[in-house]
């Protein structure tokens, strides 16, 4: 059983410029909630208990969100709206942060959790994507079948396969693909038209790989790269994800979101 994930969430957000100056992409509201929650409600729903976060020096809100806020709490009790405390009740998950003091990629950003791990496999959620519907769960079902690393996929369009890391497979059923190679953001050919997307499940060797990993695009270290090597001694399977995901880095897919869900109470 897959009990602890880490949430990467130290990057700039440069995507998202000017207002990831001053409020973490994380903690962009959806729905009257932030969109990290939903990521750490898919990983409740998957069975996870522990969760580390990657922050860096100007994220400290996102921890401060994942802490109990006893001065309002009270308030709340206080002014007889008791029933808003359900709105305001954490997860039953234990919640721990390391900094990643330099911006050098998710590769390292994902190592930094090497202690937090151990010798028990994993889960790694990028708080970019929403998946709505499947998720985690649907990674971890098939971890738990084949004890081997697992990637989520998606099929995207040939034009923009260049902003993603893009794998060669062989299929093993419906939606269940063997990783045979990984290449990250190909310019040309791509080896198909899946795409790793922000959800995976490792054993802990990973972090062998990520230690000894060099600098790659972008001069950081990409977790594409770690999990080309582990492929030289050890299986990787994808999963084609049954659910929608959003990009909420995307402004067009940040509002797509949000109408969604708006649809989704009519």
């Amino acid at each position: 059983m897959i009990k602890k994930a880490i949430i990467p969430a130290a990057g700039f957000g440069t995507r998202s410029l000017p207002v990831t100056k001053v409020v973490p992409k994380e903690l962009f509201p959806i729905d009257n909630k932030p969109s990290i929650q939903y990521v750490v409600e898919e990983a409740a729903a998957a069975g996870i208990e522990q969760i580390l976060i990657i922050v860096s020096r100007s994220k400290n809100l996102i921890i401060d969100y994942f802490d109990h806020s006893m001065e309002l709490e009270m308030f709340l009790q206080k002014a007889n709206k008791s029933a808003l405390m359900e709105k305001v009740k954490l997860p039953d998950i234990k919640f721990y942060s390391t900094r990643q003091p330099f911006a050098r990629g998710l590769g390292d950003a994902v190592r930094l959790g090497r202690e937090f791990v151990g010798n028990d496999p994993f889960a790694v959620l990028l708080p970019d994507d929403i998946i709505v519907g499947g998720g985690l769960e649907e990674l971890t079902k098939v971890y738990n079948e084949t004890k081997s690393h697992v990637v989520a996929l998606k099929t995207v369009e040939e034009e923009f396969l260049k902003n993603y890391g893009v794998v060669q497979v062989k299929q093993e059923r419906d939606d269940v693909y063997e990783v045979l190679d990984i290449i990250e953001k190909p310019q040309t050919n791509p080896p198909s038209n899946l795409a790793v997307i922000g959800r995976y499940v490792f054993n802990p060797s990973i972090m062998d790989a990520l230690d000894e990993q060099k600098p790659g695009a972008g001069d950081e270290i990409q977790l594409t790269d770690s999990i080309k090597k582990v492929l030289d001694s050890e299986k990787c399977h994808g999963k084609l994800l049954s659910g929608e995901r959003y990009d909420i880095a995307m402004t067009e897919e940040y509002i797509a979101l949000q109408r969604y869900l708006q649809d989704m109470k009519k």
